[in-house]
């Protein structure tokens, strides 16, 4: 049991909290980095969450941790009290009511913060060793007010990278504009921002149940004068157990309400025209549709007339835009859907999102040089869909310890195609890239020299091309002949996936 005597408590009698930490008081000592974690009923993975923020390279001296609790009715407090008696620089924020939202904890965190820098990690995630020393640096080169890095989502059967076009190359000085679809993943996960951006400009997070993080980052990179972006691993998102979190308690009907409260705020910003654009694509085409019309609930309920009624608040919001939102949709798919939905065609909706979801291997035709999904029970003009791009093989081989892949592309994104990426199907850490030479009718070839994948342990492989930064179309193979050679007493077999696309089994050590 912690003795409470050895605690400095300061209570604010206009605050709703008690600050609870066993600082020492040095004015000549400045953290660099503060880091925000809200917490409510965290018990399961707390412990690691802040184990992994005392063990930064940057170290825990130099880091002001700020844990600010929603009045858990687990361990959680006890937790919390158990590390601030051991860490000087670790502050236990205790609220004296629940409030229902991350927003309420973190605005109390950038309150309170005294770093030059703030970073936000939720109770169940976890930092990369050198994340915090990775973005600390790059923000004190580049003088920039923001850096985001590589989130990894961590999943009962393996990994994924979330928001790639976030880290998938390194960008120093740049305006966020800059960066495609750079407002589609705004959770409060693997970045860091001036402290001093937020407090002058006066951003906090709204407090409601869901999309706080998005208003909240949306204000962030539009008062941003210049960003910056790594390739680093820098947080683990936890989504190994996720019926408890706060997201997955609220409906997608509630969650609109609250996209529609962000929507209504980023049109009464008045931004520049392409600025707004791309805020609104995300809010619109992805939380709108993309989200909205494929989930679970949407396909088995009879009452989608609610679903209907709610889209059609959502468009209300459209009107007065100065420009025709749905061409600004990077997924053919939403778009077709949204004029499904224009044209009252609501059956047709939904089997085209059930078909879409069940149809692993498509139909593909092409026509011009460019690639069309073909959907069987459409009429026109809504039967076939342009893709942005379409990648066949043509033949392949193997021969001493190089693997040979020609293939043709399809589409009008052909100039941008960079690179091919083999990547772990269960651990996204592991993967190679290697170049491709491209032709402007769009034949391709990519050579992989099997020595370059030593370091890649056994196991079965994606096989990506990669374009437009961080677009990933795989490659369709028509044929089951596997291309077999064994290298340095391993095995590495091309074949056919069982969606038909090209892949890498690794065997042996």
């Amino acid at each position: 049991m912690i003795n409470p005597i050895k605690f400095k408590k300061k209570d604010f009698k206009k605050k709703n909290y008690t600050i609870v930490d066993n600082k020492i008081e040095n004015p000549n000592s400045k953290p660099k980095v503060t880091v925000i974690t809200p917490v409510y009923n965290a018990e399961k993975y707390l412990r690691k969450t802040i184990e992994s923020v005392i063990s930064q390279t940057l170290g825990i001296d130099n880091i002001e941790y700020i844990l600010v609790d929603d009045c858990s009715k687990d361990s959680s407090r006890e937790i919390l009290l158990e590390y601030s008696f051991k860490f000087p620089t670790i502050k236990s924020v205790l609220l004296k009511g629940n409030t229902g939202t991350p927003g309420h904890p973190r605005n109390i965190g950038i309150e309170l913060s005294t770093a030059k820098y703030i970073t936000f990690l939720d109770a169940d995630d976890w930092l990369e060793p050198n994340g915090l020393e990775i973005l600390f640096n790059i923000l004190e080169e580049t003088n920039d007010d923001y850096i985001v890095g590589k989130t990894i989502e961590v999943q009962q059967n393996g990994t994924k990278i979330v928001g790639e076009h976030e880290s998938c190359k390194e960008r120093r000085n740049v305006s966020p504009y800059s960066i495609p679809h750079i407002f589609q993943h705004l959770g409060p996960r693997a970045r860091m921002c001036r402290t001093d951006l937020l407090k002058t400009n006066k951003i906090y997070f709204p407090e409601m149940k869901f999309a706080e993080d998005k208003q909240f980052f949306i204000d962030v990179l539009t008062a941003s004068r210049s960003i910056s972006t790594t390739t680093a691993p820098i947080y683990y998102l936890n989504r190994v157990d996720n019926s408890d979190r706060l997201t997955n308690q609220t409906n997608i009907l509630q969650k609109t309400n609250c996209n529609l409260k962000v929507i209504q705020y980023v049109i009464k910003k008045n931004l520049d025209v392409e600025n707004e654009k791309m805020i609104l694509n995300r809010l619109y085409e992805f939380d709108s549709i993309s989200r909205f019309f494929n989930t679970p609930h949407f396909q088995r309920t009879r009452l989608k007339f609610i679903y209907y009624y709610t889209f059609r608040r959502v468009l209300k919001t459209a009107r007065f835009l100065r420009y025709e939102f749905s061409e600004n949709f990077s997924e053919p798919l939403n778009k077709v859907v949204y004029e499904l939905f224009q044209n009252r065609k609501y059956k047709e909706l939904v089997k085209l999102l059930e078909w879409n979801k069940k149809e692993k291997i498509k139909e593909i035709h092409i026509k011009d040089n460019l690639p069309y999904v073909k959907v069987p029970f459409l009429d026109e003009p809504f039967r076939y869909i342009k893709l942005p791009m379409f990648a066949l093989v043509k033949e392949d081989s193997t021969l001493e310890n190089k693997y040979t892949l020609h293939f043709k592309v399809y589409g009008t994104n052909m100039v941008s195609i960079t690179d091919i990426i083999i990547r772990n199907s269960k651990d996204v850490l592991f993967e190679h890239h290697f170049e491709v030479e491209m032709e402007e009718d769009g034949n391709g070839r990519v050579i992989i020299d099997l020595a370059l994948l030593k370091h890649l342990p056994p196991s079965h492989y994606s096989i990506y091309l990669r374009f437009n930064d961080y677009m990933k179309i795989n490659i369709r193979k028509i044929d089951t002949k596997q291309s077999k050679r064994c290298f340095q007493n391993r095995d590495y077999i091309f074949y056919q996936t069982k969606y038909s696309n090209v892949g890498l089994k690794i065997k042996g050590q």
